[in-house]
């Protein structure tokens, strides 16, 4: 007799869930997409394979009958899974959220003629009405702020009489302060090693070894109990003063007030609606300043859910365009930290033992910087997909292609993201030196290539000004350096 199966994905690991009170008969595939479509960080294989394991055991807990698939196996390639499913009649997923998985998902469940049911997916709360009237495919511009403003209404959250609380929708003007030279950073809640933490390490090693990254120093939390105890010690002793500092780089460490919440968020251990009824019931009994909830919250039910909507909508335009038409590949040093470029290679090394940079450090320093050299747009995903511990699909194509790289031609900002060595001087501890001249020759050099693209916007056209009113030898010197760079890069 044929049974009905439910397919669970690495990053839908849900502790709440119609599939989960329902379905008796489980998957949990270590699919291709998520462990061996690219050279994924090593932290974030740990990451993926402890928090699956635990899942497995969570599932078994509740009676449920679970079939573990492992990375190595032909069958963690989900085509090949399903055309085996020879006893199943009935495939239950969540929303993917992916546009890969679900083309293959949806092509080879049509060619077993399996019946597909396809679930709501808990890791989003935006409105399949909101998704619909706001991210129409036909758009030619998304603007997060308005977005936002939708949410907070429709949500009802930090909302007074129909306007918001304190007067303003956002209030970034207060959170760009720079991290006090005496100030330190709050200590981050650790975790002991678990019996399937440790087991499992050996599991990189062997399977993974060539992949970039480390594991000596992996802090995450990898079940439910762990994520809420992550997201707990956040709010005692981060939130209060998290937007003030959002913004701020140290070169010491990434993570200074941020919450990390996103890779927890993007596998499904804790999920947003907790976030935010948690953090407000947070602000209103302990006098959280409205800056930080506001900024936070914005993350969560703004740009998150802003990110997925633009992804649905126009991802596979995004990422088929090339805008400014660049073709220079990556090198290793980007992944080694062995640019030259101070900010870079400290940036890149955090990383390597972290997989982790807050959203300054992969926009302003890491995207910036690739921008300004110029490489191709689908290399610069792929280094973004394989870094980070919270990176997919939907969050890559939208902040890579659209908001860092700027090659989608601003379907979703007005202007690239790119900056002089003044901003991350103004932004953090580091000092200026030899790394300064070689940035900002970056930065003028592309500035004078792109002139066209920047005396058409109005925002920008006075650097352009501004280079041409500067003195012919110093023009000449900063073009020879920036060529002379990227030479030898």
């Amino acid at each position: 007799m044929k049974e009905s199966t439910a397919i669970i994905f690495p990053n839908q690991l849900f502790e709440q869930s119609e599939m989960v009170d329902q379905c008796k008969n489980f998957i949990i595939i270590e699919e291709y997409l998520f462990f061996n479509q690219f050279k994924f960080h090593k932290q974030k294989i740990l990451f993926h394979r402890i928090s699956m394991k635990k899942y497995e055991s969570f599932l078994l807990s509740k009676r449920k009958s679970v079939l573990y698939i492992d990375s190595f196996k032909k069958e963690s390639d989900v085509r090949i899974l399903i055309d085996q499913l020879n006893n199943v009649n009935e495939i239950n997923i969540y929303d993917p959220v992916d546009d890969w998985l679900s083309r293959r998902i949806l092509k080879h469940s049509k060619k077993t003629k399996i019946k597909l049911n396809i679930h709501k997916n808990p890791s989003f709360i935006t409105s399949e009405d909101t998704l619909k009237s706001f991210f129409k495919s036909e758009k030619k511009k998304f603007f997060q702020t308005s977005f936002y403003k939708k949410q907070r209404i429709e949500l009802n959250i930090l909302i007074n009489n129909g306007q918001p609380a304190g007067g303003k929708w956002t209030y970034d003007d207060l959170n760009r302060e720079k991290y006090p030279k005496d100030k330190e950073a709050p200590k981050l809640k650790t975790f002991q090693k678990d019996e399937i933490g440790v087991n499992n390490e050996s599991y990189i090693n062997d399977y993974f070894n060539n992949n970039p990254g480390n594991i000596e120093k992996f802090i995450y939390p990898t079940d439910f109990k762990q994520a809420r105890q992550w997201f707990d010690d956040f709010l005692v002793n981060r939130f209060d003063e998290f937007g003030t500092y959002e913004d701020a780089v140290l070169k010491e460490k990434s993570i200074l007030n941020h919450s990390v919440l996103s890779p927890l968020l993007n596998s499904g251990l804790i999920s947003p609606n907790y976030v935010i009824e948690k953090s407000l019931h947070f602000y209103e009994k302990n006098n959280i300043r409205l800056n930080s909830c506001e900024g936070f919250l914005r993350q969560i039910i703004g740009w998150r859910e802003f990110i997925r909507g633009v992804y649905i909508a126009v991802g596979n335009k995004e990422r088929t365009r090339n805008f400014w038409n660049f073709n220079r590949k990556i090198p290793n040093s980007l992944y080694n930290g062995d640019t030259g470029i101070e900010p870079i290679d400290d940036t890149i090394k955090k990383i390597n033992n972290s997989a982790y940079a807050n959203h300054i450090e992969r926009l302003m320093i890491i995207g910036n910087f690739m921008l300004l050299c110029e490489f191709e747009p689908n290399e610069v995903y792929k280094w973004f997909m394989e870094m980070f511990i919270d990176s997919y699909d939907w969050v890559m194509v939208p902040n890579v292609y659209g908001m860092s790289q700027f090659s989608d031609s601003g379907m979703m900002s007005t202007k690239p993201y790119i900056s002089s060595s003044n901003y991350i001087l103004k932004m953090s501890n580091y000092k200026k030196g030899d790394w300064c001249k070689i940035w900002d020759s970056l930065f003028w050099n592309f500035m004078d290539k792109q002139r066209e693209f920047f005396i058409r916007n109005p925002r920008m056209r006075m650097l352009v000004s501004s280079f041409d009113r500067m003195e012919e030898s110093k023009r000449t010197s900063l073009l020879k350096t920036a060529d002379k760079y990227l030479k030898t890069l």
